[in-house]
């Protein structure tokens, strides 16, 4: 007996240490090199890959993306685009008018592995190889890939010629190996949502006409080769007088982007620790407004480095190309023209993708608001520091539309999948606005000091990884000292929405008593403020029991009276202050206007309500 209860205790430590440091990923090199032909808008690519089996498993096939593909008539991204009830205006049935020599395509000539060759099968936008032996968990798999690519007319993202006459916006160009994690394979076909990849190291030769100016993702290797501005020494060229060989590397990314133009203008300017910002982009007549960008873009980057941890690279480039904007690694896409206040607005939301995208791999395509919603969230936190605003909530906007989609009857979960959304909209309006309302609402519940402390260390502790939001909830309640499984569940997983209301306030000689009302499906903590008539405010907090506990430091201050926690089952809550009616001038839940209340007219009581109510029969009472 005593042997198997010992055998027992070393089964127990051996599991939850297990559990504890179960965490892996995978790793992948890629040496790339690229022979570009811009007179047919094609380019041979010739990979050598080394791919790190990290994972517990034997791997006995590999799957790589194959996006160009996606630029053809009949594939899924343009029967998507044809089908569903709101296209994307810029994709529409664009796709599938293409002609033969305007559509992308990635064709595989050849897989080996060393000598052997390796069969494969191609579908779309995926690669499926078939390994000759499995691959065993710990082991190095060595491929050598070759493929020919022709660079669509740009629709989305990628391509070439765009309506700036950009002339290659190299994204998603390249034969790119799909994720394996915990979970499994990740091979969703592109339609034209998020992405999701390998950390790894990319080593990138580009031999191109050497009329063009190139910049992107990476460190350039040889800038005395190429000039353009990037190191001002005389240019030596070597090799094909007509082709330049541009060789970047990158460590510890999850993707490699690029734009070439041979009329881009490069600048560059830098940040106090050394980082180089690049902007690129064409027509002399957009100066003044990317001159005027740099010292934004600096303060931008100088901000996040201070408020959410420090950005690891040594440069980012700022580039004109795609369509509105797109974040990679280490640089953007973005359009150049427009006001200057919504090219400051884009860069700062593309940068500060390199924390929330680019560094916390998160896997867009599941949880695409852990990287929109919280750039948007940071995105308005950083353009009130640029433009010196003091605004109560920088998120007005982001909550009415949330508010105007939760009421509505087309509404779907946070939790669903970026390409089944029903209605591109309620994508749009669920990973952009109901994500940063989650994140800023999160500061509501357990205090906007433990939302700020917590946001560092979320990148410090997955910075370079794929957190999923059980591994952002954990780092805020380890923060906050709070449980909230309640939270991420009911505004993550469901369609509920939060609705409280003054019932009623009622006389009880030199106090008062105050009745509030639960009638929306998610239960939160609700902040009160009372306000006398000598214009005094008094606060108070009444947190949930599920939360185990209570805010601290909050943007309300640290005087607040927190009052008996509230067991979500009751629908009333009543507590009594020590004022005579006669003395409260007004009493608002939430003047912050962080809780995500899809009802605000029920919120506020003042001396000229009228309000009867009956008393309901289930009423919890404050026990304080």
């Amino acid at each position: 007996m005593r042997v198997l209860i010992w055998f027992l205790l070393i089964l127990f430590h051996s599991v939850s240490f297990f559990s504890q440091n179960a965490y892996w990923q995978q790793e992948i090199k890629y040496d790339m090199n690229i022979d570009f032909d811009h007179k047919n808008h094609q380019f041979d690519i010739h990979q050598e890959i080394t791919y790190i089996n990290n994972s517990p498993d034997e791997l006995s096939k590999v799957y790589m993306h194959l996006f160009y593909n996606a630029f053809q008539p009949g594939s899924m991204m343009d029967v998507r685009s044809r089908s569903i009830a709101d296209p994307d205006s810029r994709v529409m049935d664009r796709i599938f008018n293409l002609n033969k020599s305007e559509i992308g395509f990635q064709k595989i000539i050849g897989v080996n592995n060393g000598n052997n060759n390796l069969t494969f099968f191609q579908e779309g936008t995926i690669l499926e190889i078939f390994l000759n032996k499995p691959l065993k968990s710990g082991k190095k798999l060595n491929l050598s890939i070759d493929c020919k690519s022709q660079i669509p007319i740009q629709i989305r993202r990628t391509g070439r010629y765009n309506k700036e006459d950009v002339a290659y916006s190299m994204t998603q160009w390249y034969p790119k190996m799909c994720e394996y994690d915990l979970e499994g394979w990740h091979t969703n076909p592109y339609i034209g949502r998020e992405f999701y990849g390998v950390w790894g190291e990319f080593n990138v030769v580009i031999n191109i006409d050497s009329s063009f100016v190139l910049g992107g993702t990476g460190i350039l290797q040889n800038p005395n080769e190429i000039g353009h501005g990037y190191e001002i020494k005389k240019i030596v060229r070597k090799g094909d007088s007509n082709k330049l060989k541009w060789h970047f590397k990158a460590e510890n990314v999850h993707d490699f982007a690029w734009a070439a133009d041979p009329f881009f203008i490069h600048e560059q300017t830098s940040l106090e620790n050394g980082t180089i910002l690049h902007f690129l982009h064409k027509n002399d007549s957009l100066n003044e407004n990317w001159k005027r960008l740099q010292p934004y873009a600096v303060k931008c980057f100088e901000y996040m480095n201070k408020n959410y941890g420090e950005y690891p690279y040594k440069q980012y480039s700022i580039i004109q190309g795609g369509d509105g904007g797109m974040e990679y690694p280490m640089c953007t896409l973005i359009t150049a023209g427009g006001s200057f206040k919504g090219l400051v607005s884009v860069t700062v939301h593309e940068a500060i993708h390199s924390w929330f995208q680019g560094i916390l791999g998160t896997n867009e395509s599941k949880y695409e608001w852990m990287d929109e919603g919280f750039c948007t969230y940071a995105q308005y936190e950083v353009l009130n520091y640029l433009y010196k605003k003091k605004v109560l909530n920088p998120l007005y906007r982001q909550y009415k539309s949330y508010s105007n989609v939760a009421k509505s009857s087309y509404k779907e979960p946070l939790s669903t999948h970026a390409d089944f959304y029903n209605l591109n909209y309620v994508y749009g309006v669920n990973a952009y606005n109901k994500g940063s309302v989650f994140l800023h609402q999160l500061g509501y519940v357990i205090g906007s000091q433990a939302l700020k402390i917590g946001m560092k260390k979320y990148f410090e502790a997955w910075k370079f990884k794929h957190p999923k939001p059980s591994d952002f909830k954990r780092i805020m309640e380890i923060e906050s000292g709070l449980e909230l499984d309640w939270y991420f569940e009911q505004f993550t997983q469901t369609t509920n929405t939060i609705d409280y209301a003054i019932a009623s306030v009622k006389s009880m000689g030199s106090k008062t008593k105050i009745l509030v009302q639960k009638k929306g499906r998610i239960p939160m903590p609700v902040d009160i403020c009372l306000v006398t008539s000598d214009s005094n405010a008094f606060w108070y907090n009444i947190p949930l029991r599920i939360m185990r506990g209570s805010k601290k430091n909050d943007m309300i201050g640290g005087n607040f009276k927190t009052l008996s926690d509230w067991p979500w089952v009751y629908n009333y809550y009543e507590f009594e202050v020590d004022f005579s009616l006669e003395k409260i001038k007004q009493i608002q839940i939430d003047p912050s206007t962080r809780l995500a209340d899809i009802n605000l007219e029920n919120n506020i009581w003042t001396v000229n309500t009228n309000q009867e109510i009956l008393v309901p029969e289930i009423v919890f009472k404050n026990k304080l």
